[in-house]
């Protein structure tokens, strides 16, 4: 007979198992990590047979060209945008920049003459820029949303620093940044989406002009709300597709065709429409088509948006700067003492993340927007009615919008999946009927 007694024991455990149990803990942790963390580089398949193919007493060259070109991929862009801005640092005397606020120079005047209450800063030091931008690049190199989903927010929210300084400045260090990111994944092989960054990035030209010439004369309170609540709707979309238990994900667009690119198209302009207005956009754009609609997985869609981002704010940065020739000095100061720290920690991103499960991707992405939306809703002032019924129609909409895309990827992913059932299927008679032939071919010349 069982007694009350026995049951509490057998709850509790014996020593020895509860020794197993702790024992058990470290193994478990680590192998947490090694999943989540450790999870490997997904390269292009010359690359990945290249690497498994290495001779290990081939030439040195070899060696560092094909195992070491991480290494390489990080220190290439360092070392070319590091020398050029201490060249240009020694000469104009970038350092007194650091502890200044904005363009201003030590004589209380901006360079363009100006006085300083007639301009957009926010009078913090620009070396809190410095400091932001190493978080800010380092989530640029690791995330589709670039280092302006970390500079645009913290800059218009927390320093109060004007959305047209924050937006040049986002356009401006992402091309640099992004640029070094681009270059590290390119140079690492590292496996891309090449119509999401051919077809958005036609789109996405346009786009970001017509967002800076035609839709930028948005109130600054509204182009905030904008930003923090589009992006924010994708990140709860893309959880609740994530809460799927070990969906389904593709390294490349299935069938691509003439309506999947048309899709990357209009997806490459409206997100050029974001980043014109906010510095940031087209990339988040294609990252949640490319994840939603066409179930790319995470692990490449995450480097494609880095490289489709690189391209479009470099275009921006030539537009703003040459084509309008309107950049702020307090942007050109928070720009030149933040370059140098952007050009290591993107790619040091860029080169982290690819290593990260996709579900760490994501993770950084609802971390990233909650912050943002609560942010925005604490700090913005005057939160009008407009305002409000604004944020309530983008939220909705936005939530709305991406259920319907995910729903359509998951219908577009189950007829995938029946064509190629149906195909494999197709085929195994194929090699039955041909194995059947070849049966009877045999026994025929053996009768005969």
């Amino acid at each position: 007979m069982e007694t009350s007694f026995d049951v509490e024991v057998e709850k509790v455990g014996t020593p020895d198992e509860k020794s197993k149990v702790s024992k058990d803990e470290p193994g478990k942790i680590k192998k947490f990590f090694k999943k989540y963390f450790l999870e490997g580089q997904k390269l292009n398949p010359k690359q990945a047979q290249a690497i498994a193919n290495l001779d290990e007493n081939a030439p040195l060259a070899k060696r560092l060209m094909v195992k070491h070109r991480k290494e390489i991929g990080i220190i290439v862009p360092f070392l070319f945008f590091q020398i050029a801005w201490w060249c240009l640092a020694i000469r104009h005397d970038y350092f007194s920049y650091f502890g200044q606020s904005g363009g201003k120079h030590q004589n209380g005047t901006f360079q363009n003459g100006t006085h300083p209450d007639t301009e957009p800063g926010s009078g913090v030091p620009n070396y809190v820029l410095s400091i932001t931008m190493v978080f800010g690049a380092m989530i640029g190199g690791m995330t589709s949303e670039g280092g302006g989903a970390v500079a645009y927010p913290v800059m218009t929210l927390a320093l109060q620093i004007s959305s047209g300084v924050a937006r040049d400045f986002s356009l401006m260090i992402q091309a640099c940044g992004l640029s070094a990111a681009a270059f590290t994944i390119l140079w690492m092989k590292i496996k891309l989406e090449w119509h999401s960054i051919i077809f958005c990035s036609l789109g996405a030209v346009f786009g970001l002009i017509f967002g800076i010439e035609v839709v930028d004369g948005l109130s600054s309170p509204t182009k905030k709300m904008t930003f923090v609540c589009i992006f924010f709707t994708f990140a709860f979309a893309l959880f609740l597709l994530n809460r799927e238990h070990k969906r389904k994900t593709y390294d490349s667009i299935r069938n691509f065709g003439i309506w999947q690119g048309v899709v990357l198209v209009c997806t490459g302009f409206f997100g050029g429409i974001f980043s014109g207005i906010s510095g940031s956009g087209v990339d988040i754009c294609s990252f949640s088509m490319l994840c939603l609609l066409f179930r790319v997985s995470e692990k490449v869609s995450t480097p494609t948006s880095i490289v489709l981002m690189a391209i479009n704010t470099s275009i921006g940065f030539f537009w703003r700067g040459l084509m309008d020739g309107d950049i702020h000095d307090d942007a050109w100061a928070y720009f030149t003492v933040c370059v140098p720290i952007v050009v290591f920690f993107a790619p040091v991103g860029s080169f982290l993340s690819s290593y990260f499960h996709r579900q760490v991707l994501a993770a950084l992405i609802y971390i990233l927007d909650t912050v943002a939306l609560i942010t925005a809703f604490a700090v913005i002032r005057p939160f009008t009615t407009n305002l409000i019924i604004l944020s309530a129609c983008l939220l909705i909409g936005g939530s709305v919008f991406f259920f319907v895309i995910s729903k359509v990827g998951q219908k577009l992913m189950q007829k995938y999946e029946a064509e190629m059932a149906f195909q494999r299927k197709e085929n195994d008679n194929s090699v039955e009927s041909l194995n059947i032939a070849s049966l009877q071919e045999t026994n025929e010349g053996i009768k005969e």
